[in-house]
């Protein structure tokens, strides 16, 4: 009896080395790009077996070093986190639109450049109404970093990157590290590369009769996701993708400003 209560621990030991190394805590699986191999997301977090997916914000971040006592492996506290971040993200698509419709006008990248990065700063700000301790962090941070708690203002960014594009580029990007430590870092991937260029781009145009029959690609959105909600049915990608092979080489590599023919 002895013997088989030993094997059994024995086994349930095992068992459990097992999971252990072959389940990632809360079941999270890595991510298909490391972040630690993009400098900008690398040198904000630290990687955390403890936290729930993997990171937590590294003591040294200039941007995320507010964040660094929160709890990261409390799954409530960044299942809320995630959401507030993934509501900024989905906002971010303003600022695409608004891009479109003053190149529309004819308005010149300094303009654009000016009401962007203006308006980006706010959306931040809006992003933490319903969490007063996270504004105030955020309002610190902005001070410490440009000397103004409402952010980087478009001349702040303009004398230290000597380029307008540049400072729509800056309005667009997002902090790569504190999706990292929110389990998003694979869905924006590809907005953390946004290149300037982008904004004199004939994707990033629109004819004034588009319409309802053109759409913007916005940050985190997918070909299924646009097939769902603008054709009822996230099986219609294949669709689109035909409809924009000019526009697009591979479905799965859709990008931020890129305007998308719907019929």
């Amino acid at each position: 009896m002895v013997r088989i209560k030993s094997k059994i621990t024995i086994m349930l030991f095992v068992v459990m080395l097992m999971i252990m190394n072959t389940v990632p805590a809360f079941g999270f699986e890595k991510y298909v790009h490391d972040p630690m191999a993009n400098p900008s997301a690398a040198a904000d977090i630290v990687v955390n077996p403890q936290a729930v997916y993997g990171y937590s914000p590294s003591p040294d971040s200039k941007r995320l070093k507010e964040y660094v006592d929160y709890d990261w492996s409390d799954p409530a506290f960044v299942e809320k986190m995630r959401k507030q971040r993934e509501e900024y993200h989905d906002s971010i698509k303003e600022l695409y639109e608004m891009i479109i419709t003053m190149r529309t006008a004819g308005a010149d990248v300094k303009d654009i450049a000016i009401a962007v990065s203006t308006r980006r700063n706010e959306i931040r700000l809006e992003s933490y109404k319903n969490d007063p301790e996270g504004l105030a962090k955020i309002k610190k941070n902005n001070l410490e970093n440009f000397g103004n708690e409402n952010g980087g203002t478009p001349e702040f960014f303009y004398k230290k990157y000597g380029s307008w594009e540049t400072v729509i580029e800056k309005a667009l990007s997002t902090n790569a590290g504190a999706d990292a430590c929110l389990g998003i870092y694979d869905k924006y991937y590809d907005t953390y590369f946004f290149a300037p260029s982008n904004i004199q781009n004939t994707n990033m145009s629109v004819s004034v009769n588009a319409g309802t029959d053109t759409y913007t690609v916005g940050s985190g959105d997918t070909l299924s996701l646009i097939a769902e909600s603008k054709l009822g049915d996230r099986n219609k990608w294949t669709i689109l993708f035909n409809l924009n092979r000019d526009v697009i080489r591979d479905p799965n590599q859709i990008r931020p400003g890129q305007l998308l023919k719907l019929k």
